[in-house]
């Protein structure tokens, strides 16, 4: 049926069916809802990926009660996908801690434990905490020294777990994971060094930081720089002070005070 129009016509507008409608409207209110939150950090992996992953293979070596040892430890990492203040993010994240096995003896069978244990520590998403709590293991057979500290004087640990976990904790630092202390870097500082790595190519480094003057040593013969005390009487080693106590640098693990 026509219709005849008498008034000045200002506008028009197209009749859709309701169905349509209604889809229009899903589409435009899902388009401005933000992503939901999901820390990259804390987002649990299943398992391990299938296919090649990046990964970082070092020689640890330390001196204890049983003189020098070394082991060969693997990290592997990952990119992980995240979302951070509605906006999308990448990350690395090591996802797997390997013990080769060719290197297995009775007295190595607790590393390739604690590797598998941190393996699942790190899919889950609290591999930092883990390897903190690993740096508080403390035995009864003396220090055990592994690594230098940021003024290049010789590290002390409590027990072998203890100097193994500082080690791995030092790969992660290099790797830009967490700081030169153990303690977790925020995503946002991981996205932007893991961009960085992707733009140059190369692997991320620490920045270098200013090393504060050490006083010169007041005897020579010490490579780490202190004063020698003494010699321990088991293995006549040199004695070096360490937190105010005669302490054998050589590792055989005697101190004077216990």
């Amino acid at each position: 049926m026509a219709v005849e129009i008498k008034s000045k016509i200002v506008g028009y507008r197209v009749k859709q069916p309701q169905a349509e409608s209604k889809a229009g409207l899903q589409t435009g209110l899902q388009a401005e809802l933000p992503l939901s939150e999901e820390d990259p950090l804390t987002l649990r992996i299943p398992s391990r990926p299938e296919g090649t992953l990046e990964a970082v293979s070092e020689k640890i070596s330390y001196v204890g009660a049983e003189g020098r040892k070394k082991v060969y430890v693997l990290v592997a990492f990952m990119p992980v996908e995240g979302v951070l203040n509605g906006k999308q993010v990448v990350i690395e994240r090591p996802v797997e801690f390997f013990f080769p096995s060719g290197q297995l003896s009775s007295e190595h069978q607790w590393i390739t434990a604690t590797m598998r244990s941190l393996s699942l520590a790190a899919r889950g998403g609290y591999v930092t905490q883990a390897l903190a709590d690993l740096r508080k293991v403390a035995w009864d057979k003396g220090l055990v020294r592994c690594g230098m500290n940021r003024w290049n004087k010789p590290m002390f640990h409590d027990s072998e777990v203890a100097a193994i976990a500082w080690s791995l904790q030092q790969i992660l630092h290099r790797r830009g994971f967490v700081d030169a202390d153990g303690i977790q870097v925020p995503v946002d500082e991981l996205a932007r060094v893991h961009a960085q790595r992707l733009m140059n190519g190369q692997p991320w480094q620490p920045p270098v930081e200013e090393k504060d003057e050490a006083p010169a040593a007041t005897q020579s013969g010490s490579g780490a720089g202190a004063p020698v005390v003494g010699h321990c009487p088991e293995c006549r080693g040199e004695l070096i002070m360490m937190d105010g106590c005669p302490t054998c640098y050589a590792g055989c693990g005697w101190s004077k005070c216990g």
